[in-house]
């Protein structure tokens, strides 16, 4: 009788062969790079070295004439790397795969062709929903890179600007300080005799890591300010020697604002930056002492904080000089284009190893996590709160 009620036919009992995954032959790859039309982006998704490694690998690359100019490659360099070079813009995006640093804007979208595929970064707070609507209309796959995870779980996109934002920060801001900048006239360095400046960093994540870094290379005082204990005893063992660290209790962020030379903020939040500096705190700060607010393109973390532009990226309120650009890496274009060609290239060839994108994000978990639209279809969840648009989980379009 318990036989009879067993959920297993005798056949289903009998051994099976095994099945095994077949394997998929390696895939040429073609790229489009065209230029970024943004006048704060510099940057390029591929210099010439990884253009050159990756045509000798078998893949074509186009790119649009002047794509690297601003970063200091120009189009005889990527055309002595083996890529072709082309002023027809329609036709750069009209390549399988459009690599670009900006999601492209509605125009661009408009000359990619259906079922390509997208890899950029998201720069959500500057989309509309129209965007979305775009890409499931033409069924784009869209890859964000700054949400392609590492295998210890990093985001190496995030971390490599991070480092960049983190290390400009200390420069741009004794830049500031000189006197041919109208600032106080303050070396940040330590200078036999002269009190060293004194600098607040809020935030002991990547950012707050590396703007130490800078600053104690220089000679200068730090003081760190981070709500989460295990990020302070982190980046006391990464910089590997003891700081001044704190937890942002206000009585002892308002005595050290009175004191510093120059305030880094760089706290990021899940919406938005929390503001961590009021402006009756920013009153009570030094005459011409300077604020370098990196987290200003999610909202930033101080009250008197206003988006600003390379072309003007400083103003003065309340005696305090404010930095607030969004985009503190394109500052430095070359530096920039070669850390998100480290990122690229490897990932490129991967994909082709793999036999193309669809059997590439079976394998590799971080780089499925970077994908935001599969064939048109909406897979991040944030995305689709936000712009209030229907989504999917992608692992249950790819499995």
């Amino acid at each position: 009788m318990e036989a009879s009620m067993s959920p297993f036919s005798s056949k289903d009992l009998l051994p099976q062969e095994e099945k095994l995954e077949i394997t998929h032959d390696k895939r040429s790859l073609f790229i489009g790079i065209p230029k970024e039309n943004s006048e704060i982006e510099s940057r390029v998704c591929l210099t010439p070295d990884a253009v050159n490694s990756l045509v000798a690998n078998g893949h074509k690359i186009l790119i649009e004439s002047g794509a690297g100019l601003l970063a200091g490659f120009n189009d005889k360099d990527y055309s002595e790397a083996g890529a072709e070079v082309t002023h027809d813009t329609k036709r750069v995006f009209g390549c399988k795969i459009i690599l670009k640093v900006q999601p492209p804007s509605s125009e661009e979208l408009e000359l990619i062709k259906p079922e390509a595929i997208l890899l950029s970064a998201l720069q959500l707070k500057t989309l509309c929903k129209e965007y979305f609507q775009t890409l499931e209309k033409k069924k784009i796959t869209a890859l964000a890179f700054e949400f392609i995870r590492d295998e210890d779980g990093s985001y190496p996109a995030i971390r490599s600007l991070s480092e960049i934002a983190g290390t400009a920060s200390i420069l741009i801001a004794s830049e500031i300080l000189s006197n041919a900048n109208e600032g106080n006239g303050v070396l940040v360095g330590n200078i036999t005799g002269v009190p060293p400046v004194e600098i607040v960093v809020l935030g002991a994540g990547t950012v707050g890591e590396f703007a130490v870094r800078s600053a104690l290379g220089l000679g200068a005082n730090v003081k760190i300010f981070d709500n989460s204990i295990n990020k302070l005893r982190c980046i006391q063992t990464n910089i590997g020697r003891p700081l001044h660290t704190c937890t942002m209790q206000q009585k002892h962020l308002v005595k050290a604002l009175k004191r510093c030379d120059i305030v880094i903020g760089a706290v990021r939040g899940k919406d938005r930056s929390p503001i961590i500096i009021s402006e009756d705190m920013v009153c009570k700060m030094k005459r011409g002492a300077v604020i370098i607010d990196v987290s200003i393109d999610m909202g930033g973390c101080f009250e008197t904080s206003e988006i600003t532009s390379h072309k003007n990226p400083t103003y003065t309120k309340n005696g305090v000089i404010h930095y607030c650009v969004p985009n503190i890496p394109s500052r430095y274009a070359k530096t920039s284009s070669v850390s998100i060609s480290n990122i690229f290239s490897p990932y490129l060839l991967q994909i082709s190893e793999s036999g193309g994108l669809e059997h590439a994000i079976r394998n590799d978990k971080g780089l499925k996590n970077g994908i935001y639209s599969y064939h048109g279809v909406l897979t991040n969840k944030a995305i689709g709160e936000w712009f209030n648009l229907s989504f999917r989980d992608i692992n249950l379009l790819v499995f």
